[in-house]
């Protein structure tokens, strides 16, 4: 049984704080400093997103779900051939193998699937055709997404500062705003549901009036690819291929649309809907109704797992994985046969993002499937964008 979470919203018409919750100093660090060895370029808060800048021509790309790149325009490309200055300089924490503990694995066997999406629902720009066959070795994964407290032990061992603290701003939707109106610096172009938040980050994921103390095992959000790295290098973890989200994502089933099935929804025992997972229920952008016990996050063990007991691999939140995103990526790897643990293009214009958001809906944009791709920046992050991990070596 869920419960709806106990949060006002504000109109959009005149985004307002959404609680009186005092502002509460984020947890301290006597740790060593990590940085990032990277130039803070001039960038603008909020730009086009990857997806929206390679649809095909009388194509719109819904964008509701990811927030626009945060520096795109300013990088440009990125790969192998990036300058040094954009590199993560990071370095494992010395007893990484013993935080490795806090990780619930899900071992997931070797095995041959087919990728992609074998009802066309997608999006052209999106990439998610054609079906192609892949074939993994067996590795273990997260069962969950990163929670705040997970992350929080990060930051105060390593003295870590993310990407959104370190621009002072990020990407909050703007029904879930907590911040004084002062705090509130401009929307997003074509897509007015985003805001772009001073004091938004990690710790204070819907601006200064709101604490991830208050909800501990809800997925860390307004982190970065590269914050997810930075994780991952301290944890001895690594983020997922997109071919491994995606076979782990499916529970065993094929070509399924869901975690669980085909069907969005099943019947309740009383004769109600069966909410499954966390996405948009109303209107989008203007009305949630939270009918499947939600309005932004949810707890990370919320919904049934799927068949290999993941968690929330559709809605929720947004989730990294490690490739390169290119739209034609699969027509190559359809021409060059099965692939055999891909590790997706070398070169692209944003990283991939899996799995969907609390965001999503179908009226707009149903990415929530579990073939839906989408990408952003590997500087960008948002309110709504998360990860999980596998296990270093698979």
């Amino acid at each position: 049984m869920h419960h709806k979470q106990s949060s006002a919203l504000s109109t959009p018409d005149s985004p307002q704080p959404v609680n009186s919750r005092g502002l509460r100093a984020a947890p301290g660090s006597d740790g060593a400093h990590w940085r990032l060895e990277k130039n803070l370029l001039r960038h603008s808060p909020l730009c086009a997103s990857t997806a929206a800048g390679t649809a095909s021509q009388g194509e719109k790309v819904p964008s509701c779900c990811s927030p626009a790149g945060r520096s795109e325009a300013d990088h440009g490309r990125h790969g192998p051939d990036t300058p040094a200055s954009f590199t993560l300089a990071v370095r494992p924490r010395a007893d990484a193998t013993a935080h490795a503990g806090v990780h619930d694995d899900v071992a997931v066997p070797a095995g041959t699937f087919a990728m992609g999406d074998p009802f066309d629902e997608g999006y052209l720009a999106d990439g998610e055709t054609p079906v192609h066959q892949v074939q993994l070795a067996a590795f273990s994964i997260d069962a969950t997404a990163v929670t705040n407290t997970q992350f929080a032990a990060f930051t105060a061992a390593a003295g870590y500062r993310t990407e959104s603290e370190l621009y002072g701003t990020s990407a909050v939707f703007h029904l879930a705003v907590a911040a004084d109106p002062a705090d509130i610096l401009g929307t997003a172009a074509g897509t007015p549901w985003w805001l772009n938040v001073r004091g938004a980050d990690w710790a204070h994921p819907a601006g200064r009036n709101s604490d991830w103390r208050d909800i501990p095992d809800h997925p860390v959000v307004q982190v970065s690819h590269t914050d997810a790295l930075a994780y991952c290098a301290w944890a001895d973890r690594a983020l997922p291929t997109e071919a491994q989200w995606e076979y782990a994502a499916r529970g065993g089933l094929a070509q399924a649309r869901f975690p669980w099935g085909n069907e969005l929804h099943g019947t309740s025992d009383d004769g109600g809907t069966l909410h499954r997972c966390n996405i948009w229920q109303g209107t989008f952008p203007t009305e949630n109704t939270g009918d499947d016990g939600y309005l932004t996050t949810a707890p990370v063990r919320s919904f049934e797992p799927n068949g290999y007991g993941l968690f929330q691999t559709s809605g929720n939140v947004w989730e990294w994985c490690a490739d390169w995103f290119l739209p034609k990526y699969y027509k190559t790897a359809l021409a060059q046969g099965i692939q055999t643990d891909p590790a997706g293009p070398t070169i692209g214009r944003g990283r991939v993002m899996r799995g969907g958001s609390y965001l999503c809906h179908d009226s707009y944009c149903n990415r929530y499937r579990l073939a839906a791709r989408s990408s952003n920046s590997p500087e960008s992050a948002s309110g709504n964008c998360g990860f999980r991990t596998v296990a270093a070596g698979g």
